[in-house]
C-alpha cells in the first residue's frame, strides 16, 4: 500500500510554491525532504497531510483518493522544528492527548503512553508541565506524542534543528528505529546533507518548489542526476567549474589548469562540460595518479576535530577541500591542493548528469 501524488501542483496567488510532482512512497519507509529553506519541504508536507489542499492534481492513500478529506479526518501526525505541547497538560496527558480523542480505554492508553515515554526517556519526566522541562524533552514529547499514535503517515518537519549536538545525535541515530516495523510512511524534512547521509533510506531533494530527484540516499549523492541536486546534496558546497575536453586532456575555465581525463571520462565526447566535485575528493595529498594539482590563494581556513576545510582562489573561483586531519594554512598564502579527477561528474550545457 502507498501514497501517491498524481500530477499535484500547489499555487499561491501568482507564486508556485509546489511544481507539478507525481511520486509513490511506499509503506514502512523513511523519507528524507532535503532541500535549503524556503524550498517547498514544508508545503509539500503539508499537502500530503491534509493542512493544505492542492491546486491541482490529486493525493491517494492506500488505494483512496484523499485530495479533499480533512486532515482531522486521516490518521496523521507532525512534528515541527518548533516543538508544540499543551502547557496545561502533563507530559503524560501531552502525549495521550491523540488517545484520549478516539476514545481509548485507560489501560490501553498507559500502555501505549509507557512505552513511548520509555523509548524517548521520558518515563521520570510524565507528571511534569512543559514548563519544567528543557528544550530537549519538550521536542522528546512531541516525538513521543506523534509515536504512540500509530498513524499512518508521520511528518517530521526539521524536529532536530532546535536541540543540543548531543541530543540531535542520540536522536538521529534513534529515529529510524523507532518508526520502523510500524506499517507508517514517515518523512523527515531538513536542509542538511550530512542528515539525510546518516539516516540512508531514501532521500527527496528539493529547490524551489521542485523535485529534482528522488531514490536511495546514497545513489543520489553518488550520482546526482544534474547540478542542482548536486548543489542540494552538498556541505560544503561542492566545486563546480567549466571544462573543455579534448582527447585525453580537460582544460579548465580558469587559472590555465589543465588535468588528465580519468578512464570513466575518456569515450565522452570532446567538447564543453561543467564538473562536479566533491570537496572531499580535493586533498592537501595526491591520493591518485589521476589527481589534478590546484595552486591558489587561501580565503577561508577552518579546523573542526580531526577535519580541516580549506577555501582557495584558483585564477578567481573559489574551491573548496575537505580532509581529514589537521591541516594548517595561512590565510593569504598560496597553497597546492590535489583534485581526484576520477571522481569528477560530468554535466552537459542543460545541467544535466552525463557520466
Amino acid at each position: 500500500m502507498t501514497l501517491e501524488l498524481k500530477n499535484v501542483s500547489k499555487r499561491v496567488g501568482a507564486d508556485m510554491h509546489i511544481h507539478d510532482t507525481s511520486l509513490v512512497f511506499d509503506d514502512n519507509s523513511f523519507n528524507i525532504l532535503l532541500g535549503a529553506t524556503r524550498a517547498g519541504k514544508t508545503t509539500l508536507m503539508q499537502l500530503m497531510a491534509g493542512i493544505q489542499k492542492p491546486t491541482a492534481g490529486a493525493i491517494w492513500h492506500r488505494g483512496k483518493d484523499v485530495t479533499h478529506v480533512p486532515v482531522q479526518r486521516r490518521n496523521v501526525s507532525m512534528v515541527y522544528q518548533q516543538f508544540i505541547n499543551y502547557p496545561m497538560l502533563s507530559v503524560f496527558e501531552n502525549i495521550a492527548s491523540p488517545l484520549r480523542v478516539t476514545g481509548m480505554a485507560e489501560s490501553e492508553v498507559k500502555s501505549r503512553v509507557g512505552k513511548a515515554a520509555e523509548i524517548l526517556r521520558l518515563t521520570p519526566m510524565l507528571g511534569r508541565k512543559p514548563a519544567e522541562l528543557s528544550g530537549g524533552q519538550q521536542q522528546r514529547t512531541a516525538i513521543a506524542r506523534a509515536i504512540v499514535k500509530d498513524s499512518d503517515l508521520i511528518f517530521l518537519d526539521e524536529p532536530l534543528a532546535n536541540l543540543d549536538y548531543k541530543l540531535r545525535e542520540e536522536l538521529r541515530d534513534e529515529l529510524p528505529k523507532l518508526f520502523s516495523g510500524r506499517n507508517a510512511i514517515v518523512f523527515y524534512a531538513t536542509t542538511e546533507p550530512h542528515e539525510a547521509l546518516l539516516f540512508g533510506n531514501q532521500t527527496l531533494t528539493m529547490h524551489e518548489g521542485r523535485i529534482t530527484q528522488f531514490g536511495p540516499t546514497a545513489e543520489i549523492y553518488r550520482k546526482p542526476n544534474s547540478l542542482v541536486s548536486a548543489r542540494v546534496f552538498s556541505d560544503p558546497p561542492i566545486n563546480i567549474t567549466r571544462v573543455t575536453k579534448k582527447g585525453k586532456k580537460l582544460q579548465l575555465s580558469q587559472g590555465g589548469v589543465s588535468w588528465p581525463v580519468a578512464a570513466g571520462a575518456e569515450k565522452l565526447p570532446d567538447g564543453d562540460y561543467s564538473i562536479g566535485l566533491q570537496p572531499h575528493y580535493v586533498l592537501p595529498q595526491k591520493s591518485s595518479e589521476t589527481s589534478g594539482a590546484l595552486s591558489g590563494r587561501v580565503l577561508v581556513t577552518e579546523i573542526s576535530g580531526s577535519e580541516s576545510v580549506v577555501h582557495i582562489d584558483v585564477g578567481g573561483q573559489t574551491w573548496v577541500s575537505q580532509s581529514h586531519g589537521v591541516h594548517p594554512h595561512q590565510v593569504g598564502e598560496t597553497a597546492t591542493f590535489h583534485a581526484d579527477v576520477s571522481r569528477a561528474l560530468f554535466f552537459d550545457a542543460a545541467g544535466k548528469l552525463v557520466s
